[in-house]
């Protein structure tokens, strides 16, 4: 016997009780009991063919993979007929479709006001730009005006 491990001993038979062999029972895989064996194993037991029960066959139609709007929200109470949709799920439906609505007008505001953000930032920096411009006309405006300034200062000279 290792370290890790357990076997039991199969040299002894083992019989079973005459109501279980009426009732097939399918072979469970040897469990695993080591550091890195499998801690979740369910036993099932094998139904006759004949036995479907209606749980199996709602399991299996709400999880075929022919079903086109199979999902959390288009799930069904018992036919499966969608008219039928409890009203709590409808209603969950509904506020979140509203939600993810509104959830997409807020970010299409979002990047409007980013947007209108960025234009009023882009026209001050060229209101900026302009005065500095005009700052810039004015010095040499007031530049040229001194000049002529003291270029009239001597005309008339002789009228003394």
């Amino acid at each position: 016997m290792g370290l890790f491990s357990r076997h039991a001993d199969e040299s002894a038979p083992q019989r079973q009780p005459a109501y279980e062999e009426r009732q097939p029972v399918c072979e469970e895989p040897p469990r695993k009991h080591g550091l890195f064996g499998s801690k979740h194993h369910s036993p099932t037991r094998a139904q006759p063919p004949n036995a479907t029960t209606q749980s199996t066959r709602s399991s299996t139609t709400a999880s075929s993979p022919d079903r086109t709007n199979g999902g959390l929200l288009h799930r069904t109470f018992g036919n499966g007929n969608r008219n039928e949709m409890d009203p709590s799920i409808l209603q969950a439906r509904e506020r979140l479709m509203a939600a993810e609505t509104a959830e997409m007008e807020a970010d299409r505001a979002l990047m409007a006001a980013r947007e209108s953000a960025r234009e009023a930032r882009e026209h001050v920096r060229m209101l900026e730009l302009e005065a500095k411009e005009e700052a810039r006309r004015a010095k040499i405006k007031e530049h040229h005006a001194k000049e002529f300034s003291k270029r009239g200062k001597r005309l008339g000279r002789h009228d003394y």
